[in-house]
Parts: structure tokens; C-alpha cells; sequence
């Protein structure tokens, strides 16, 4: 049997507004794009009654073995989408859990644009939005993944241009929870990008843009705050944001070589915390 190696990509959001709240979830208004910091994904197809999931890697401790890769599996099999074909899947985890960078969901969304391209599933738009639904909320998001407007109202707009921009992504020894975050959420802002536009990917807009989580995460985790100032204070940083409900904090430069300076600088402040230098794609 062929075997495969997929990457997949981790998401960071470049800024991210909370604009009201459904029954049971929060209406969130976000642009976002990908880094090429990756999880490695082994994929074979195997002869056996059921697939058989394995993570390693750096961050693969404390994976629950109910997963977005086992959900994903699970609908598959339920819509009989993958007929009666098995896999063996390998996960090396080089995201960071509980980190805002969606590495769980990317994972899912990896594997269905896989099985997309290789004809292994046929499934029409609806569906497809509803399956991601079902794995998680932030799937739809890595469904051939480019750079997104995601508007309050539920629309995504995806846009080919490449941004160009080197990253230093730091992430400190805790995780954020999802829940607990959005749980804090009192106030909501007026919708921004309901109106999605090309220029709203260019450095000089998003600048002046936040994450309307930073407050709740920083006053329950004032270390991340701490982090973010200092960033804020190496030369020739674009701006400085935490990346969905963290914990991780992002730094956005326009040159690798400014980006390569702050990795030397933050690591002789913060030798203990997990920093790597990255790209958008």
C-alpha cells in the first residue's frame, strides 16, 4: 500500500473580535492565516477492521483518544464516505496544544483536503460545511487553507495572495483553555468584517486591529501580558497579538533577519519558554 506524508499547517489569527453570542456559541469575527510550522501527518491505507491512530512528537502528550482525527473517522465511516477503506494514521505534533493555533482542527482539515484530492470521498459544499461543524468549529478554516476573512455572520472569504511575513511565535509553559476564555467574554464589539476586502490582509490595516480575548487571557494568565510587552519593545516588530484564545503570543516582522534578532533576544530573557521562528505560506 502507498504510503503518504502530509503537512499540516498551524493557523494563528491575526485578529480576532467577539461581536455577540447564539444559544451556545459566541459570534466571532476573524482574519486569519497559516505558518509554516507543521504537524507531519503518515497516512497508509491498511488492511484491518478498524483505523489505528497514533500521535508522537514534542506535544503529543495528553491526547485524548477521543480526537478531531478520530471524529473525523467516525462521520466517515457513518456516511460510508470512505466505503470500507481503513488507515493507519501517524501524527507528529510539532503545534502546541492549547495554544490558539487550531493544530487539533488543522489536523482534521488536512485529512479531508487529502481525501478530497486523492477521489477517496466525494462530498458536496453542504455537507462538507456540516462535517467540519460536527469535528470542530475552526475545521472550516483549514479546508484549503489560504488566507481567511471569517465575517460574524458566518461567511468566509479566502484570498490567494501570499502575505510574505516572518513570525516568532512564543508559547510559555501553560496552555489557555478554550472554554474558560470564552466563558469571561462580558463585552462584544461592533462586526468590522462583514465587508471583506483584499486590503484588509495588508500589514498597515491589521496593525491597528486586536484580539478581543487578550484581556480575559492576560488577567488570567498575566505572564502572557508580560511576554507580549517585551516582545513589543525588540526593533522593527509590525505588532504583537496572542493568536485565537492563546496562549500563544505572535510577533510579525517583515524581514527574517529582524525575526532571527528578536528569537536571540527573547530566549536570553525567556530561555524556559518555547519559541520558534516561522513564516506565513
Amino acid at each position: 500500500m502507498n504510503s503518504f506524508k502530509i503537512k499540516s499547517h498551524a493557523k494563528i489569527n491575526l485578529a480576532l473580535n467577539i461581536t455577540g453570542k447564539n444559544s451556545k456559541l459566541h459570534k466571532i469575527e476573524s482574519i486569519v492565516t497559516f505558518i509554516d510550522l507543521h504537524d507531519l501527518i503518515y497516512l497508509k491505507q491498511i488492511k484491518n477492521k478498524n483505523h489505528q491512530i497514533s500521535f508522537s512528537g514534542k506535544f503529543s502528550k495528553n491526547i485524548s483518544k477521543i480526537n478531531t482525527i478520530t471524529i473525523l473517522l467516525r462521520l466517515l465511516d457513518q456516511k460510508q464516505l470512505l466505503g470500507k477503506k481503513k488507515f493507519e494514521i501517524k501524527v507528529i505534533k510539532n503545534i502546541p496544544q492549547r495554544a490558539g493555533m487550531g493544530g487539533g482542527s488543522m489536523n482534521a482539515a488536512t485529512l479531508i483536503n487529502f481525501f478530497i484530492r486523492k477521489k477517496m470521498i466525494k462530498i458536496k459544499k453542504k455537507e462538507l460545511i456540516e462535517l467540519t461543524r460536527i469535528v470542530g468549529s475552526d475545521v472550516i478554516l483549514g479546508i484549503n487553507p489560504k488566507n481567511v476573512i471569517l465575517s460574524s455572520n458566518g461567511k468566509i472569504k479566502k484570498y490567494d495572495k501570499k502575505m510574505k511575513v516572518h513570525t516568532l511565535v512564543v508559547k510559555p509553559n501553560f496552555g489557555c483553555s478554550t472554554k474558560h476564555i470564552y466563558s469571561k467574554v462580558r463585552k462584544f464589539t461592533k462586526s468590522k468584517f462583514n465587508n471583506p476586502k483584499q486590503s484588509m490582509l495588508r500589514m498597515d490595516y491589521l496593525k491597528n486591529l486586536n484580539n478581543a480575548l487578550e484581556k480575559i487571557a492576560f488577567k488570567k494568565y498575566p505572564k502572557l501580558k508580560t511576554i507580549k510587552s517585551f516582545l513589543l519593545t525588540i526593533p522593527n516588530n509590525i505588532f504583537v497579538r496572542m493568536s485565537g484564545s492563546g496562549s500563544s503570543i505572535v510577533a510579525y516582522f517583515h524581514s527574517k533577519r529582524a525575526c532571527s534578532n528578536a528569537y536571540k533576544q527573547f530566549k536570553g530573557k525567556f530561555n524556559s519558554h518555547w519559541c520558534i521562528i516561522s513564516k506565513t505560506i
